[in-house]
């Protein structure tokens, strides 16, 4: 079954219901994979991630079908039409950054974000549907040479395995990035790539590279 979310919606990673694997936002569409007392798994039919669903938000969805979410998808967008929406998608961030927030592990709502959710809701808000998390996002794009970087690649952090962490390129260096608290700013703000700050620093060593978005999932 198919079903329309009414509400923003917190999805979360197991069956305990304790920790968010991330969040569905009103007017989004999801499937049910299976049925349990307490909670439904689900998968989100934009990027294809699986969860898990109090079934006590089961009153914030609405009956729909697969031609509903098919008409509901944007339009295909050329690299150049990608483009011209980038900063429209650094605005978003922007807003995001000025508005009072915190670091939110699997945030994709205003007004906390996790960093890869971030990166989705404002790619999302001009109609460019990137994948969830950060490595999916990195593994999306297409890899871009640090020393070719323009304003909106994705700059990727994280292991010589896999990327965990993302922020947005917007020149100069610097880079916007929702960061938690032990080592990052808990919330949204600007880094350097080879800054002296404590945060900077700390990202910099888990520097992996960087990816260029120029096509829409799905």
């Amino acid at each position: 079954m198919i079903y329309r979310s009414l509400a923003d919606i917190n999805i979360y990673d197991s069956p305990a219901l304790e920790r968010l694997a991330t969040q569905m936002a009103k007017g989004r569409y999801l499937r049910v994979l299976e049925a349990e007392p307490n909670f439904l798994k689900i998968q989100l039919l934009e990027d294809d991630y699986e969860g898990v669903l109090d079934c006590q938000d089961f009153t914030k969805l609405e009956l729909s079908d697969h031609q509903s979410f098919i008409d509901h998808l944007p339009p295909a967008l050329s690299v150049n039409e990608i483009g011209d929406r980038l900063p429209q998608v650094i605005a978003f961030i922007q807003q995001a950054m000025a508005t009072p927030n915190e670091y939110l592990w699997g945030g994709t709502v205003a007004p906390n974000y996790d960093c890869s959710g971030l990166m989705q809701a404002a790619f999302a808000s001009v109609g460019i549907l990137i994948p969830r998390d950060a490595y999916q996002q990195e593994a999306f794009g297409e890899p871009i040479s640090l020393d070719k970087l323009q304003i909106g690649d994705l700059i990727f952090f994280g292991t010589p395995i896999k990327a965990t962490h993302v922020g947005i390129y917007i020149g100069d260096h610097a880079y916007i990035h929702s960061s938690g608290k032990e080592h990052g700013h808990n919330g949204i703000a600007i880094s350097e790539l080879s800054g002296s700050d404590p945060v900077s620093q700390w990202y910099s060593r888990q520097l992996r590279g960087a990816a260029r978005i120029n096509h829409n999932q799905k």
